[in-house]
């Protein structure tokens, strides 16, 4: 049996969570699990090579792979969401809609990372707004970013600034020396958090609320309006398999495929119970869920993910991150994916 070091990014991800806990069990592979933040996940990966398989950001990994990375990618897909609904502006700002952030300071934790690339593509092809005409301020120090390890520059002509090592995203949007940051995500993370300085140098919540607003104060219609625009939801992370190991155990890869996708199928089975409970009206919940965007959201796979695959690559490539639009079908593993295309019919 061939025993695996799998990199996780989350251990409360209901689609991962049967791997991590060992109710899923992939044919042939003892899996070590390993769970950490996102950020050093794919840090660790990146930089080290720390694991046989991980989690990682598709965004870093278009970069790495233009760049050498020698991995291929397994086609689930564990992490998507609107990540531009986590926009969050000060309220003396200006900025009542999305497009009033053209001429702003926007601060992210990382100027590579795929909620970053996802909402400079969406504020450019949906609202107007050009990269060129935002302030760029990234959050994470050159050493302990993505950026590290695939040799990141700032594109050319971007205004692109360093968050000062005594402050994060959220103290500067708090105190408005930035206008608007995707900090939503980071106000709620814990203070373990290693590379993420808004989950440990913040300001409270109270004091934060006060003095901040969403861009997007309705998010489900928002949601709503673009996935009827595009088709889907982005994606945010795969899974990526080193070469050395590809090449020495090709049928791993394919097997690791197999249980993250009965772990996702599993995950499904037991959506309900998973709500919390304070949602009263939990059937209606997932009944409009559906209705908003599907049955399945959440889909493996290459083809059900094409188009979204397809415009990230694109936005990549626009926005200076790749030399060159990558062919989908060169970044996953060839067997993966003729696989899963037999087994959806």
């Amino acid at each position: 049996m061939r025993r695996l070091r799998l990199s996780f990014a989350s251990a409360i991800n209901e689609r991962t969570r049967p791997l991590i806990d060992g109710t899923i069990e992939p044919d042939g592979i003892e899996l070590v699990p390993v769970v950490s933040d996102p950020s050093e996940t794919f840090w660790r990966m990146l930089r080290f090579r720390d694991f046989d398989i991980s989690e990682m950001s598709l965004s870093s990994f278009l970069i790495a792979r233009e760049r050498g990375f020698d991995a291929l990618a397994i086609p689930a897909f564990p992490s998507r969401r609107f990540m531009h609904l986590e926009l969050v502006a000060h309220v003396d700002a200006g900025i009542e809609t999305p497009g009033d952030i053209a001429g702003k300071r926007l601060g992210v934790g990382e100027y590579q990372q795929t909620a970053a690339l996802w909402t400079r593509g969406i504020l450019e092809h949906d609202f107007g707004v050009s990269q060129y005409d935002v302030e760029w301020y990234m959050e994470r120090t050159p050493a302990q970013s993505h950026g590290a390890a695939t040799g990141f520059q700032p594109p050319e002509g971007i205004s692109f600034h360093q968050v000062p090592p005594d402050r994060s995203l959220s103290t500067m949007l708090a105190a408005h020396e930035i206008d608007v940051a995707l900090v939503k995500r980071a106000m709620r993370k814990t203070a373990e958090a290693v590379v993420e300085r808004s989950a440990r140098m913040k300001v409270g919540q109270v004091e934060f609320d006060r003095v901040t607003r969403p861009v997007f104060t309705d998010p489900i219609a928002e949601g709503k309006r673009f996935f009827t625009a595009h088709g889907f939801v982005p994606v945010n992370h795969t899974y990526v398999i080193s070469g050395d190991l590809h090449r020495e155990w090709p049928w791993v890869a394919l097997n690791v495929y197999k249980a993250l996708l009965a772990a996702k199928r599993h995950a499904e089975r037991h959506l309900m119970a998973s709500i919390p409970l304070s949602l009263v009206f939990r059937e209606e919940y997932l009944a409009r869920t559906r209705e908003a965007l599907g049955d399945d959201p959440f889909p493996y796979g290459l083809e059900p993910n094409r188009a979204a695959l397809q415009t990230i690559i694109d936005y990549s490539n626009e926005q200076g991150l790749t030399s060159e639009k990558a062919d989908v079908e060169d970044l996953f593993v060839p067997s993966v994916v003729e696989w899963a295309e037999m087994a959806q019919g």
